[in-house]
Parts: C-alpha cells; structure tokens; sequence
C-alpha cells in the first residue's frame, strides 16, 4: 500500500496565482494617478485665474503645489511599474523599444533609489513652501523638522545606495 504525500505543488501553485491578487492595487494605483492629474490642472486653472491679481510671491507656493502634485505621480508610476515587473509579469524592453528603459528595466535597488529620491524631492518641495510662508508658520522647532526631514531621506538614500555597492559582486 502506497502512502500519499504531498509534494507541495497545489502550494506552490497557490503561490504563483497569489501574484494576482497584486493586480487590484495596481489598478488603483493608476487610478489614483488619474485623481492626481485632474487635482493638477484644477490647481493650474486656479493658479491661471489668479496670475493677474496676485503678487508673485504668492503664486511660488501654487506652483511649489504643483511641482509637488507631479513627483507624487511620479512616485505611484515607480511603485506600480516596479510592483507590476516584480510580481504580475516581466515587461519585455524588446517588446516596447519605444518606452523609456526608468519602466522597463526596473529591479528592486534602483526602485528603491528612486522611491527615496521621489520622498526627499517631495519633501523638499514641502520646505520650501514652508519656508516661502515663513512669516505665517514662525516656529524654530517646526523650521528644524522642516529642513530635517528631507535631509533625513537623502541620509536614507544614500545608505541604501552605500549598502547596494557593497553587497553588489
């Protein structure tokens, strides 16, 4: 009498199909950079309209707001590239020879250099509208978060980027 055992194959395959339960999330994510360009232009027409009436100074922050509302895109398009490479399906540079290598060729260091990079470029963004609205938030405490914060992110970067050259063969 033969003894049955698993050989751990339905796990295995259970495993592998899982990877679509990723596909939801990536959906959203597109979907939220959708939200984030209709929230862009809404606050470019508002930036338009006031352009005539307001002092320079003023509108920086607007545009500051804007350049933020990009690297935020910018940021969910990394994640759900690299998270659709990673887990869904490999895309093939031969097959798109036309999109830029920054979607194809993604692999988990560079994602994670560019994820930091993205942070610390919003959260300098952030800054400097603090920093441009200095005499409306005048708290030295706040202004040290505010400059450390970043800081903190390129900090972060860079040791990342340290430990990916020393464990690289």
């Amino acid at each position: 009498m033969t003894m049955w055992r698993p050989n751990g194959r339905g796990i295995q395959t259970a495993m592998y199909l899982s990877r679509w339960l990723m596909a939801p999330f990536l959906v959203g994510l597109v979907c939220s950079v959708v939200l984030i360009v209709i929230r862009f232009f809404i606050n470019l027409v508002s930036l338009a309209i006031r352009l005539p009436v307001e002092p320079w100074q003023d509108l920086v922050v607007d545009v500051l707001n804007l350049i933020d509302l990009t690297l935020m895109a910018n940021l969910v398009l990394i994640v759900a590239f690299s998270a659709y490479g990673n887990y869904i399906r490999k895309i093939d540079a031969e097959d798109h020879s036309n999109w830029p290598p920054g979607l194809v060729n993604i692999d988990f260091s560079m994602m994670k250099q560019r994820l930091l990079g993205s942070i610390a470029g919003i959260a300098a963004v952030d800054s400097l509208a603090w920093y441009l609205n200095l005499e409306t938030h005048a708290d030295a405490a706040k202004l040290t978060w505010t400059i450390a914060f970043p800081l903190m992110f390129v900090l972060a970067m860079v040791l990342l980027a340290l430990a990916d050259w020393l464990v690289r063969p």
